[in-house]
């Protein structure tokens, strides 16, 4: 059984820094891309930033030079460091595991970000 879990999740200050982590077990986890999304009340749910099965990164311009994403596919595990925050990124973190060959998706249950003085 495939399960994908979110952490590191909190609030935090304008300005401060978090590090969210995504645990995929019961896969081949690099045969799959990964992404982090977020939502936000009322929103839309948006990509952030995805990483590839071979590590090239990608990011939304919102977070551009902020936020980096890496992978460490010994531990099944993606993180994404979260720099110099603002309120506008309190949102709902989602982690999404796609599939390579077949592009199956595995999401996460999701990690609270809120951003507040």
């Amino acid at each position: 059984q495939v399960q994908v879990v979110e952490s590191g999740g909190g609030l935090v200050k304008p300005g401060g820094s978090l590090r969210l982590s995504c645990a995929a077990s019961g896969l081949t986890f690099d045969l799959y891309h990964v992404g982090w999304y977020r939502q936000g009340p009322g929103k839309q749910r948006d990509l952030v930033a995805l990483i590839s099965n071979r590590g090239n990164a990608n990011y939304a311009d919102s977070v551009k030079g902020r936020f980096t994403i890496s992978r460490e596919n010994g531990k099944n595990t993606v993180h994404l460091q979260m720099n110099s925050l603002k309120p506008e990124d309190t949102s709902v973190y989602y982690c999404r595991a796609k599939g390579l060959m077949m592009g199956e998706l595995y999401w996460g249950q999701g990690t609270q970000v809120r951003v507040s003085s």
